[in-house]
């Protein structure tokens, strides 16, 4: 049952997919300019000559990263205040207008203003930590919130260890909420963080390529760095699930022991 469901949701997206490219290539043949819309098969096949090079790997790695330091760094600093501040109503009050603000201001005017703040190669990082920890404190605050009660009223009474009602009430409870924070902000901090290398241009850096791309008039290049850009993300929030999912199967694994 579950090996016909996963057959007809990949022969779904691969009809989908064979239909956009199609779509793809008769504009492109349509425009006929190479430097306006290039063809699948040109953007392709560049992507491929731009993978196999050693520098690829260098830039790519450099800008994942610069990025992943900005969502690690969010979400431990998010986590941290979540908790502190459903402790203190003072410091929860005092962070609500921050995250107010941080969601409420568009990311280029960040990147803008942190150009002038911060180093060129800490853009990124900056950038990705200020899409992320919004996100993250929201949620797990929210998580914190609704965690039963009645739980932590028995926990207390039967004088359970905090690690233990930590492990076996918290965990499981805000489990769903930092899933939810981190697939929402995951693919939105990743496409954030190149918006700052093209504005920001540091060295080793997507960014830098898809600057170089656009101020040259390679938009064959332009297309096969988006590509790479639209491939890791995509990568990133999988390799994401799939840990999660692990960690989830392990989590019910020792409650079901």
């Amino acid at each position: 049952m579950k090996k016909g469901k996963f057959l007809r949701s990949l022969v779904r997206t691969l009809a989908v997919a064979a239909f956009w490219i199609l779509f793809w290539f008769a504009a492109a043949r349509l425009v006929n300019k190479e430097l306006l819309l290039p063809r699948p098969d040109s953007v392709i096949r560049r992507f491929f000559e731009i993978a196999s090079s050693g520098e690829f790997y260098k830039v790519t790695g450099t800008s994942l990263l610069r990025v992943l330091l900005g969502i690690i760094s969010a979400t431990v600093v998010g986590v941290i205040l979540a908790v502190l501040s459903k402790l203190s109503s003072v410091l929860s009050a005092l962070m609500s207008p921050i995250v107010t603000v941080i969601k409420a201001t568009p990311v280029a005017s960040f990147i803008i203003l942190a150009l002038v703040w911060l180093d060129r190669s800490a853009l990124p990082v900056f950038i990705s930590f200020l899409i992320v920890f919004p996100i993250v404190l929201t949620n797990i605050r929210t998580g914190l919130d609704q965690v039963d009660p009645k739980l932590l009223e028995m926990a207390k009474a039967f004088r359970v260890r905090r690690t233990n009602i930590v492990k076996n009430i918290y965990m499981p409870s805000l489990l769903p909420f930092f899933s939810a924070a981190m697939k929402t902000s995951l693919g939105l901090a990743w496409k954030a963080g190149i918006a700052a290398e093209v504005l920001a241009v540091p060295a080793l850096s997507i960014g830098k390529k898809l600057f170089e791309s656009k101020a040259y008039l390679e938009t064959t290049d332009l297309f096969a760095w988006t590509l790479v850009v639209i491939l890791l993300s995509l990568i990133i929030e999988l390799v994401f699930e799939a840990v999660i999912g692990r960690f989830g199967k392990e989590r019910m694994g020792e409650q079901n022991a």
